[in-house]
């Protein structure tokens, strides 16, 4: 059974380009309607809980989905089918790039422009969904003041901290009290797992590899483009050309855009890349999925908790701000230099949000952009 999990999974590793959003609809015309592994209400169920949880996504989907079909070995043989194409494409990416001809060298730069494209597309998304009231407005303005102002990995936990502290106490979510609430089944050794790792990353590990992955995998609400203000915040020994070649070339492959700390892995890594790869790859994943495991039988009396509901509600708006930060420092100063690169960045995401075109045309068309450049006026 894990074995044909493994293989449907790959399969769709190999293929699911556009980010989480498109990563699920994916998994739903696959699994739900093609294959038949679990009703469509159940994968609704598991996309709301991994929705309100930090993590990746779709690899936390993916994952229940393995989980749910044959248990713990088939929720692993999900993330690996799933992470392993893409784990080895950045890989391979990372170990090149300082070898690359000038034409590829091209191509990036226009995948640097696309990562701006998307990630400002993400912002305009999140924020539509994120920021409905204006406390949460209010919210998302702060966190990206702070930012912008003190940029640190201390600042962002701290302001998560403090967003969560206010959360429990202030209402941001319309949801009331429901005295006949389900009981919460969590899985508490898992749970109690996932904070013992944590807390060790800070008191027992701190400045390792694993720490700074799993610390970051553990503090990103609201999907993989948040991923990026962590990490560049989190990570020593990285400039910030290489987080945004990181990032572009995420783009460009399938899969999981939590794939990004393959290639950062392998950049730190030097002599031992491969291994550095891996251990940072299987860091970021780590703590998402525990907590999808430690979950997953419960995702309704979580989310109808207000206390919870308004916690989570105020982490998102709060991420959106983080995602706001980083958009200016580091991706639109590593990427854009001159009028030409404003003019593409303009036309991409007015063609992005307007036309819709398929995610392989629009990295095409940024690849081809790339080419192009160096011969303009």
């Amino acid at each position: 059974m894990a074995l044909s999990i493994f293989y449907q999974f790959f399969l769709l590793g190999c293929t699911s380009f556009g980010g989480p959003a498109a990563h699920l609809g994916i998994f739903k015309k696959h699994f739900v309607d093609n294959l038949g592994w679990l009703p469509n209400e159940r994968y609704g169920a598991m996309i709301s809980l991994s929705q309100i949880l930090p993590g990746p996504g779709s690899s936390q989907v993916g994952f229940a989905i393995g989980l749910e079909r044959a248990g713990i070995l088939g929720g692993i043989a999900a993330f690996i089918g799933f992470t392993l194409p893409s784990f080895l494409l950045m890989l391979m990416l990372a170990m090149t790039a300082s070898e690359l001809p000038e034409p590829i060298e091209n191509i990036i730069v226009g995948l640097k422009l696309f990562a701006v494209v998307v990630v400002a597309d993400a912002i305009f998304s999140m924020a539509k969904s994120f920021c409905k009231t204006t406390p949460l407005k209010v919210i998302t303005f702060i966190s990206t003041l702070a930012l912008l102002l003190l940029p640190s990995l201390h600042t962002q936990l701290w302001l998560l901290v403090i967003v969560a502290v206010v959360a429990y106490f202030y209402r941001f979510s319309p949801i009331v009290d429901d005295k006949n609430n389900s009981p919460i089944m969590l899985n508490w050794p898992v749970l109690g797992l996932f904070f013992a790792v944590f807390a060790l990353t800070f008191f027992g590990l701190p400045n390792n590899l694993f720490a700074q992955f799993y610390q970051a995998g553990a503090l990103v609400f609201g999907g993989g483009h948040v991923v990026l203000p962590l990490l560049q915040n989190g990570v020593s020994g990285l400039s910030q050309e290489s987080f945004l070649t990181a990032y572009a070339a995420a783009q460009a492959v399938p899969g999981p855009m939590f794939s990004i700390a393959s290639f950062l892995g392998a950049e730190v890594g030097g002599e031992h890349a491969f291994a550095s790869s891996l251990l940072a790859t299987v860091a970021i994943f780590l703590p998402g999925l525990l907590l999808m495991w430690a979950c997953h039988h419960s995702w309704q009396s979580l989310s109808s908790l207000p206390k919870f509901a308004s916690i989570s509600a105020a982490l998102n708006a709060a991420v959106v701000g983080l995602l706001a930060a980083a958009f200016y420092n580091p991706i639109w100063q590593s990427a854009v230099y001159s009028l030409w690169h404003i003019a593409v960045v303009i036309g991409g995401f007015i063609l992005l949000k307007y036309a819709k075109p398929p995610i392989w045309m629009m990295l095409l068309l940024f690849c081809g952009v790339g080419v192009l450049l160096p011969h303009l006026p």
